[in-house]
């Protein structure tokens, strides 16, 4: 075993336990912010009742998606910075953000497909929306999404990473040591409410399209008239439709996802070196 697999290894578990941490404890978050983005409008949609629908679908992929992302995060970030100088890092840091991204939504759009129909249909589950969708649009319906899911996800982690980044590094600079979990976690609350504030269009413009009806001009998928057609009905306001709850959760999520990525990655770390020093 080598320092290499012992820094993947650490990513992906550290990866899985911090997605899952985040996902299930703000779940109730994420439903409030997807009903209000819901073109049927927040009461029609569920209001505050059965909060936890859809959560089938979260419990069974957080660990995978989170981890996928951060090993590919890790893995180009390990492989491009020795071959930068340091002013180019935070290029460095949004390519690696934008590979993960991209690689992670194969796995994160069926579960956002899935997820967001049960949120916004308090009368179903997981299980029967997941059935519903591969009965009525076939495998192809839980990929209904992907491209805008992308291109949200892009811009936001663009924003979110390299300020993550960079706010760790200036804390480490002034204090004359790296920055703890819990510092990470101030940092990555910080980076991720900017980002999830800028963003917020694109997440409506997303949450639109995958729950649209099988043939309407939005199950088409395509942004720029989804935008249209959302402003169109509510003005730049519902541009903005679950602002708060977005930015609410992200910035709680993006503590917790990556203080606790920060701590576990080291943990793991450690304790992989401990036993590859064993059996050597």
């Amino acid at each position: 075993m080598t320092h290499e697999s012992g820094y993947f290894v650490s990513a992906l578990l550290a990866g899985g336990a911090a997605g899952t941490s985040v996902d299930l404890a703000l779940f109730p978050l994420d439903t409030v912010k997807t009903r209000l983005q819901s073109a049927k409008g927040f009461w029609k949609a569920g209001g505050f009742s059965g909060i936890y629908s859809g959560v089938g679908a979260v419990a069974l992929g957080s660990a995978p998606i989170a981890a996928l992302f951060f090993v590919t995060y890790e893995g180009v970030k390990y492989l491009a910075k020795p071959q930068v100088s340091p002013q180019w890092e935070p290029l460095v840091h949004m390519i690696a953000a934008s590979a993960g991204e991209v690689g992670a939504c194969l796995l994160r759009v069926p579960v956002e497909v899935v997820k967001q129909r049960a949120q916004a249909n308090r009368q179903s589950s997981s299980l029967n929306e997941f059935k519903h969708t591969l009965k009525t649009e076939g495998f192809r319906g839980l990929y209904r999404g992907y491209s805008s899911t992308v291109i949200r996800e892009i811009p936001f982690s663009f924003i979110q990473f390299p300020l993550w980044e960079g706010l760790k590094g200036w804390w480490s600079k002034y204090q004359g040591h790296p920055v703890e979990p819990w510092q990470s976690a101030i940092c990555g609350a910080a980076a991720g409410c900017f980002g999830a504030g800028i963003t917020t269009p694109l997440d409506v413009a997303k949450t639109r399209i995958m729950l649209a009806e099988k043939g309407s001009e939005l199950s088409q998928g395509r942004i720029l008239s989804t935008l249209r057609l959302v402003c169109m009905e509510k003005g730049i306001k519902g541009l903005y439709s679950g602002l708060l709850p977005r930015m609410l959760w992200i910035s709680i999520g993006g503590a917790i996802f990556l203080g606790v990525f920060d701590k576990a990655r080291k943990t793991v770390y450690t304790l992989y070196n401990k036993y590859d020093e064993k059996i050597s």
